[in-house]
């Protein structure tokens, strides 16, 4: 698979609404997995998107999500620029550069649902997101 850049998106609730109107302007194939499906059944959030991505027939894809509990939800700055794939090596590489001088607010390790994921904000205030996949 080829690595992916593109935007991500986070709501306050109302993740799947907004994903399925994008799908309604941009057609296309809409992917959303629940909060619940990834291990948070017996919650108040089991319902909410967890990930949600749209893959339209121009090539574009979006990304987004509602925003989890103990995180802050900003109108305006709800957005991150996501590189994902499975080239470990050169997601790694744009890792180190990206969070070099900036903020790591998640590290570079494996999550719950088995992928390599990290969070940060560069020195330039831009917030990343990278996912490894496994090949």
């Amino acid at each position: 698979m080829a690595t992916r850049l593109n935007p991500y998106l986070s709501f306050g609730g109302d993740a799947r609404q907004a994903l399925e109107f994008y799908k309604g302007v941009f057609g296309g194939t809409l992917a959303l997995n629940t909060f619940g499906e990834s291990g948070q059944q017996d919650t108040p959030v089991a319902d909410q998107i967890m990930h949600g991505m749209l893959e339209t027939p121009s090539g574009f894809t979006l990304m987004g999500a509602d925003t989890p509990p103990g995180m802050d939800f900003d109108p305006g700055n709800n957005f991150s620029v996501s590189l994902s794939g499975d080239d470990e090596s050169e997601l790694r590489g744009y890792w180190e550069k990206l969070s070099a001088g900036g903020v790591v607010a998640v590290p570079l390790e494996k999550q719950m649902w088995g992928d390599v994921f990290g969070m940060c904000t560069d020195r330039f205030g831009i917030p990343w997101m990278v996912n490894i996949s496994e090949a």
